[in-house]
């Protein structure tokens, strides 16, 4: 059975997620755990809130976030309901990320899947700070969802690499199961102004195709030039339902992230973006 995390602030964009989880994982066994962590609402009224209130607010909005919770659940099970589908409801105080890798340790968590913006987000931006946020720091993969992506079979994926990462052996098996599910083409884009990979390159390589072995795995080189660009014109040309990458230090992510933000670069994703750590679990 697949573990699936879906954080909610319970805005439009975060119900979409999770009616995309439950399409994607349609046909397969699957346990949705569905959570808010209210911590920054209690701790943001804090001043306003004599001390001795504090507890009670806080049962206050932990029953309001169960409340929401249980109706979020309810409006997306559908009739008749998915037999294959379990759904869980957790109401954490602890902040965001806290929340998220404390449960995604506990439950051994497969996959986090979340909306790219909140209901605070900026509009003029690709990803909210809380995306981001769990992007560079959460210890299992992430899928984040545009807020107007209509869902379709991802039959094609990019997956840009430089060969230089050691692949982790779990996280791989989750993208080959996802492309053998959906007899996927999955492009391995390698940016770069040389013919020839180093030994490194070519063991990771060969790593990628003995773990990937469900996929339809295609190599693909193309001249440097703007990273950015390079993308979005892949995924225009092969048509890609999905982009995918590793997130680990001194890789193209890892600069998208840290040196400035996804939009700032012009990278503005309109397919699902699943990133894959590269850290220890």
């Amino acid at each position: 059975m697949k573990t699936i995390l879906v954080p909610t602030d319970f805005s439009k964009n975060a119900l979409h997620a999770l009616q995309y989880a439950q399409e994607l994982f349609k046909c397969e066994r699957a346990c949705f755990f569905v959570m808010h962590a209210y911590g920054e609402e209690v701790y943001g009224a804090y001043k306003t809130v004599a001390k001795e209130k504090v507890d009670e607010l806080k049962e206050e909005r932990k029953a309001q976030t169960q409340k929401k919770l249980d109706q979020m659940i309810n409006s997306i099970i559908g009739e008749p309901s998915n037999p294959l589908h379990n759904f869980e409801t957790v109401a954490s105080f602890d902040p965001l990320m806290d929340a998220v890798n404390d449960f995604v340790d506990e439950m051994n968590i497969d996959l986090v899947i979340m909306g790219t913006k909140g209901e605070t987000s900026n509009h003029n931006t690709t990803f909210g700070s809380y995306t981001i946020e769990v992007f560079k720091y959460v210890k299992c993969p992430v899928l984040a969802i545009p807020e107007d992506f209509e869902y379709r079979q991802p039959n094609a994926i990019l997956f840009p690499t430089d060969y230089l990462l050691p692949y982790k052996r779990r996280e791989l098996k989750l993208l080959g199961d996802l492309a053998g599910k959906f007899k996927s083409k999955v492009h391995c884009l390698y940016i770069t102004d040389f013919d020839e990979l180093s030994l490194r390159q070519e063991d990771n390589r060969l790593f990628l195709e003995g773990t990937l072995t469900r996929a339809y795995l295609h190599f693909e080189t193309t001249p440097v030039k703007n990273k950015v660009e390079v993308i979005l014109e892949e995924i225009e040309k092969r048509e890609a339902g999905m982009l995918v990458m590793i997130n680990s230090r001194h890789s193209f992510f890892e600069d998208m992230l840290y040196r400035s933000t996804v939009d700032l670069l012009g990278l503005k994703i309109k397919i699902p973006f699943m990133v894959m750590q590269n850290i220890k679990r």
